[in-house]
């Protein structure tokens, strides 16, 4: 012990997660069971009632328009999602798409409001930028405590901690985007008389589209990127595979559900860059 008392923040921390568990127990207990149950009915009884060869000929379709009628990731798509089925990794595939779409979803409603409030208030972006620079330093294993803590263990904390970990670049990249709008087409705006409303939705959001796309891209690349460390509170998916494969120090399975990840990463990367494209690229 130093020349100073110890501040017993760990003890601080303990109890206002104490509290915040027993104040908000219903709130919790809901979102566990009910959306627990969606995402496990979304996961096993929709995507995996999909036969497989209709879910890939769906992506390659898919994959071709959003390309620009390409046929480069259309390729990727089909061979990456056949490799997965081979592998009997299809289930684990669905269940770790299932867990992306929800907390990237989540993070995009979350994200974009607060993104438009910080462009609109500077007090705002002085408060929101510390605490995003908090939950992007912060080590995302850190993130699983609290979701335990909260929601137990399952699907619903690996959703949680991944929004908490993947809701900052769709933040910043908003507000980044609506203050780099030109100045001068927004006194445009307002000499014609446009509302706050009619000038964020017909002006500052279509031209700053690009950059908020790319905010949310790297929101779904950090959700995926936590696939593995969510698996750890029993979220299910190709990151229970791996970990496994650890556990037990079988290199072969791990590196193939590996493979998996990387494939699903680089299709959704690749669709959520053409997104933001007038014209697809090549993969």
């Amino acid at each position: 012990m130093g020349i100073f008392p110890e501040i017993p923040v760990a003890e601080w921390i303990t109890q206002a997660t104490e509290w915040i568990q027993e104040a908000l127990k219903p709130i919790f207990t809901f979102i566990r069971d009910d959306f627990g149950d969606f995402i496990e009915v979304f996961a096993e009884d929709w995507l995996m009632g999909i036969p497989i060869w209709l879910f890939i000929l769906v992506v390659a379709v898919l994959a071709f328009f959003a390309s620009g009628k390409k046929f480069g990731l259309v390729a990727f798509s089909v061979i990456g999602l056949w490799f997965v089925a081979n592998q009997g990794l299809w289930e684990e595939l669905m269940n770790t798409f299932t867990l992306v779409i929800f907390a990237s979803l989540i993070s995009v409603i979350i994200g974009v409001p607060f993104g438009i409030w910080m462009a609109k208030s500077k007090p705002v972006e002085n408060i929101l930028t510390p605490v995003l620079d908090f939950m992007q330093t912060m080590p995302a294993f850190v993130y699983l405590i609290p979701a335990v803590a909260f929601f137990g263990i399952g699907m619903v904390p690996g959703v949680f901690a991944s929004v908490i970990f993947a809701t900052p670049p769709t933040v910043r990249f908003t507000n980044l985007g609506i203050r780099q709008v030109s100045g001068e087409l927004i006194e445009a705006s307002d000499a014609f008389g446009t509302t706050g409303a009619q000038k964020l939705f017909k002006v500052q959001l279509p031209m700053a589209k690009k950059t908020i796309m790319a905010g949310i891209n790297q929101t779904v690349m950090l959700a995926l990127s936590m696939v593995v460390i969510a698996s750890m509170i029993g979220a299910k998916g190709l990151g229970q595979s791996v970990i496994t494969a650890l556990q037990r120090a079988q290199v072969g399975p791990g590196f193939v559900a590996g493979f998996g990840i990387v494939i699903l990463a680089i299709i959704i990367d690749r669709f959520t860059q053409n997104l933001n494209t007038q014209r697809g690229e090549n993969l």
